[in-house]
């Protein structure tokens, strides 16, 4: 796996969504990189903060931007294991990402069920990237909850 590339940081992103399973959460995990280095890793914690709103992209997006001293990410990339939801995709609106790759669709919660874009306009969005370990993990989590 070439260093810096999509496939390395949705790795990355994908060893979030791991550590998010091993401790009960729902396994989505997040990276956002700024000139190839990973400024903020980050993933599910809605049970551990007792926070609806503690989505992995929230909580990468929080790290970045205090990491940058700056609101807005235009020189970044966000890598996430499952399409943003509405909520994740308007923080990314507000935050300007330059582009945000995810691997597997959320067809019941996913920004692209929605017609009007929610998106900034210069974001570009790339999907399909280790769709199937990402969705594979997704799908062995709710699994086990049955």
């Amino acid at each position: 796996m070439e260093l810096y590339s999509n496939e390395y940081f949705m790795n990355e992103a994908f060893k979030q969504a791991q550590i998010a399973y091993e401790e009960g959460e729902i396994p989505v995990g997040a990276v956002i990189v700024c000139r190839n280095r990973i400024i903020a890793r980050a993933y599910n914690q809605t049970e551990k903060l007792t926070d609806v709103t503690a989505h992995a992209e929230i909580l990468a997006i929080t790290a970045a931007s205090a990491g940058l001293g700056a609101k807005y990410l235009v020189e970044c990339k966000l890598y996430v294991t499952l399409e943003p939801c509405v909520m994740c995709a308007g923080a990314g609106f507000w935050a300007q990402l330059d582009e945000i790759h995810f691997a597997a669709r959320d067809p019941r919660r996913g920004f692209g069920r929605i017609s009007e874009p929610l998106l900034h306009p210069k974001t570009k969005v790339t999907q399909g990237l280790m769709e199937e370990e990402c969705k594979a993990l997704l799908d062995n989590f709710f699994r086990s909850l049955r």
